[in-house]
């Protein structure tokens, strides 16, 4: 597999091919595209993006960096993904040189494999550094998932329009934010809401998930989603445990069995939380080794992270709690630097509170239990899903097919 790690100063992408024995693909004989992910995320976006635009336009081929859903896309690596991952605030440091060292390979290898263009999958910091350094070059740079800057510094529009050409944006608002640059923004809706059919909500499917997870068709389930970073999963975990706590002691006082379901992304996270549920005895408590959605399908209610788990949840139309904490010092910079006067998907896509939110000192175990409780309760009115469903269908977009049209315009080729 091409690999960049002992990429020789001044090489091309042609020399790192046959460096590894790969046959250099130095005739071009269609498009080119290069893409960089560096999270899962990423390459479950450029794998449907793939995917999409081999079907409209056969003669394609992709270099670059990406997981194992690219590489089974059809991706000729360049370096494997977790090369370039990292976590915290301690990793980007210590990593340091060798992620400046992958930015000036990767820059080389793009430079030379004549693009017709160049795609950064989010991975915003690294990603806009390679788009910036590639369009000096003259190559078509092109970004998918917009910066947060509905949130976050704005300005970062122009930061935006500086390196990327195209912005492929998952949100209907986005677009409006880049009117006063000369970057095109295109809202191609969210993959996550093309994939999650509209009637995920259903008792067949909450049936079918508790059945899956061995959950009593009779109990009260909540979900808990505490993060998927184990800095987060610290701050977090205490009170959401509490809150568990607090909501079983509710349905037992009802006559009402409580089950708690916590799905864990890393088998690390599960070690942490199976760590702190002696402490909570009287909680019946399942873990598993996963994503969100079995857990998400199987609850009647979810005490979630802000994320974009709050957006799963409400794709998967389930009441919700939203919650969010940090230290007290990153809180009071996070804090005045915030422009949305929300944290939760559900309610930026709104304009309004549709969930819950309950951040930082708000977030105490009783007043979590309590807004549990009480939106457990009003999601029985018969219109309450009906704005989830509206927003549902607004980001149904096909967003593969969308940000594959639009790549082919960029590189000034029609669709077959």
């Amino acid at each position: 597999m091409p690999s960049l790690l002992n990429l020789p100063s001044g090489a091309s992408f042609e020399a790192v091919a046959l460096a590894d024995g790969q046959r250099p693909p130095a005739v071009k004989t269609g498009l080119r595209v290069g893409l960089l992910a560096g999270e899962a995320s990423g390459d479950n976006l450029g794998a449907g993006l793939m995917h999409r635009l081999k079907e409209l336009h056969p003669d394609i081929e992709f270099i670059g960096v990406g997981g194992e859903r690219m590489q089974a896309a059809g991706l000729n690596v360049l370096l494997e993904l977790n090369e370039l991952s990292v976590n915290g605030f301690r990793d980007p440091i210590v990593k340091l040189p060798t992620l400046i060292r992958h930015y000036r390979n990767l820059v080389q290898a793009f430079s030379t494999a004549d693009l017709d263009a160049f795609l950064g999958i989010d991975f915003n910091v690294f990603n806009f550094l390679v788009e910036g350094a590639l369009k000096k070059r003259g190559v078509k740079t092109a970004h998918y998932v917009s910066p947060s800057v509905y949130a976050w510094r704005r300005g970062r529009t122009r930061r935006v329009a500086k390196v990327a050409d195209m912005i492929l944006c998952l949100f209907p608002f986005e677009p409006a934010f880049y009117a006063d640059t000369n970057v095109e923004a295109v809202f191609v809706g969210h993959p996550l809401a093309d994939s999650i059919e509209l009637d995920s909500g259903s008792d067949n499917a909450r049936r079918a998930a508790r059945q899956a997870l061995g959950i009593a068709e009779s109990d009260v389930v909540l979900a808990l989603l505490p993060g998927s970073r184990s800095s987060e999963v610290q701050l977090m975990l205490p009170e959401f445990l509490g809150a568990a706590a607090h909501f079983s002691d509710h349905c037992r006082s009802v006559a009402e069995a409580c089950q708690v379901v916590i799905p864990c992304v890393r088998p690390e996270l599960r070690s942490m939380i199976e760590a702190a549920l002696p402490g909570y005895p009287g909680l019946a408590c399942l873990t598993y080794d996963g994503v969100a959605t079995e857990a998400l399908k199987a609850c009647d209610v979810a005490l979630v992270k802000s994320g974009t788990s709050t957006l799963e949840t409400m794709l998967l139309h389930r009441p919700m709690v939203v919650s969010y904490r940090l230290g007290n010092l990153s809180y009071q910079l996070a804090r005045r630097l915030l422009k949305s006067p929300f944290v939760a998907l559900p309610n930026i896509l709104a304009g309004r509170e549709l969930v819950p939110e309950l951040l930082q000192h708000a977030a105490t175990a009783e007043a979590l239990a309590q807004a549990l409780i009480k939106e457990r309760v009003a999601s029985g009115a018969p219109d309450y899903f009906a704005p989830f469903i509206a927003l549902h269908e607004q980001l149904r977009g096909q967003a593969d097919l969308t940000a594959a049209k639009a790549m082919l315009r960029l590189m000034g080729v029609g669709d077959r």
